[in-house]
């Protein structure tokens, strides 16, 4: 018989049960489950509600359950429906009656909004600690390149010089911002609904504040009505999930165009790359596709969250049985492919002459509109004047190395001897001392700023370590 099953007069039909049943995927659940009904049932003895005998009973008992579950020795039955009341059941069968006291005060509705916080909490630090991790290696690589110097594109057309620690650090600082969100999914998801019960509250007089301080939420629920339907905390994570997603998902991208032979910028290491059923050669770079792929899911999974909610009225709708789906396998994706992505990153061969000979040729040309502009011509004038001097080049086959002092007066008298040195993309890059910019104080700043933004993080993360 169901524990709800006293009003029923006819069984559950077994392919209702399978339909319904959410355990085969909610049962990762078991860590907090039996953590929230241990703090629940420490209250519920702590305030008279239920005797303290039965109060250790009930404690003991559900630490047997959790070991076993653990040990994989606990007998899941779909019949159950869900992680709570398979927990519950065996509660019942170790105990006898005084185990069906534990659900005294609570309902599933603000039981699971509970378990999913505390669960989300706890993954939450193990993911910033990944991005984290991945900053580092980013880091390591960016030292060592400081002065590699390689063409930065727009329209993925070669644009102007740059080092390639620049071009890594751009990533740091957007897993920076990735970071600041998954901190802020913490404080959204920092609220206690437990004591909501099923949608109004209690009659029976519990301490939820005691709950919350053993559950390690900073405070609780303001409306239990809100408290057990919402689930904004978890848009705010698919949302912050898919950014990063999106992220890892254009650094892929840019791995497979660099690693291809028309680039031969980078070798992505063998353990990361797979090879061709057919063709000997082939060398793939099939984790950075899937993480490209996988990123697809994570996206969609923000848009399954909205729409599941969009049409729920107040409060609590067995509809959100499938939003586990949801938050479990953003989870899963993320954390993986941040896993996968430092491995790819960490093992990368840089070609540092093929990364240096495309940046020579026509990516200095700004630093000739740049010289003239020095010289006193109005930007524009310059830009219309080395607009010409590449055509010039283009149409007589020569690069502007190529290009003699008199060449380039015969353009603009303003250059001198001095200008022959403009081709030099290296030179390219150090000249640009603008803040932020590529120039190497530049590059130096960003590094510090970086690292104190790391180390911060790192603390947040340690900090938060023993709820993970």
């Amino acid at each position: 018989m169901k524990l709800w099953g006293g009003r029923f007069s006819k069984p559950t039909d077994k392919l209702v049960e399978q339909f319904s049943a959410s355990l085969p995927f909610d049962k990762r659940l078991y860590w907090e489950d039996i953590e929230g009904s241990l703090a629940h049932t420490k209250m519920l003895g702590a305030q008279g509600i239920i005797t303290d005998k039965d109060a250790d009973a009930i404690r003991g008992a559900l630490m047997e359950i959790r070991l076993a579950i653990e040990a994989d020795d606990f007998d899941f039955d779909l019949a159950d429906e869900d992680i709570h009341m398979a927990i519950e059941r065996a509660l019942i069968d170790k105990i006898g009656p005084a185990g069906g006291k534990l659900h005294t005060a609570r309902s599933r509705n603000d039981q699971v909004a509970t378990d999913m916080r505390l669960h989300l909490k706890r993954t939450l630090i193990v993911i910033a600690g990944e991005v984290a991790a991945l900053q580092e290696t980013f880091l390591a690589l960016a030292e060592e390149h400081r002065d590699t110097v390689l063409p930065g594109y727009t329209h993925l057309q070669r644009a102007q010089p740059i080092f390639l620690a620049h071009h890594l650090l751009a990533y740091v600082f957007m897993l920076d911002r990735d970071a600041e969100k998954l901190k802020n999914c913490y404080q959204e998801a920092d609220v206690m609904p437990l004591g909501s019960a099923a949608m109004a509250g209690t009659p029976l007089p519990i301490d939820r504040e005691s709950v919350a301080k053993e559950l390690g939420f900073s405070r609780l629920s303001d409306n239990s009505m809100d408290a057990v339907s919402d689930r904004d905390w978890l848009i705010s994570f698919t949302a912050a999930a898919a950014q990063i997603m999106v992220h890892l998902s254009r650094l892929s991208e840019e791995l497979i165009i660099w690693s291809s032979a028309e680039f031969d910028f980078v070798e992505i290491d063998d353990s990361h790359t797979t090879g061709s059923s057919i063709m000997p050669q082939k060398k793939n770079p099939d984790v950075a596709e899937l993480v490209r792929g996988k990123t697809a899911r994570a996206i969609s999974n923000v848009t399954g969250i909205l729409t599941l909610l969009k049409g729920l009225p107040l409060t609590y709708n067995r509809d959100l049985q499938e939003d586990k789906i949801y938050l479990f396998e953003t989870i899963d994706i993320v954390s993986s492919c941040l896993a996968v992505t430092r491995g790819m990153v960490g093992g990368l061969a840089v070609n540092v002459e093929r990364m240096a000979e495309a940046a020579g040729g026509f990516a200095v040309a700004t630093d000739y509109a740049d010289y003239l502009v020095v010289k006193g011509l109005p930007f524009r004038m310059a830009h219309d004047v080395v607009g010409r001097l590449v055509r010039f080049c283009l149409e007589n086959d020569k690069e502007p190395v190529d290009l003699t002092l008199e060449e380039l007066q015969t353009f603009d008298r303003r250059f001198a001897a001095d200008a022959l040195s403009l081709s030099d993309p290296k030179r390219s890059a150090a000249a640009r001392i603008s803040p932020g910019g590529t120039g190497s104080e530049s590059i130096t700043s960003q590094l510090k700023t970086a690292r104190i933004k790391l180390d911060e993080l790192q603390e947040w993360v340690s900090s938060g370590s023993t709820l993970a």
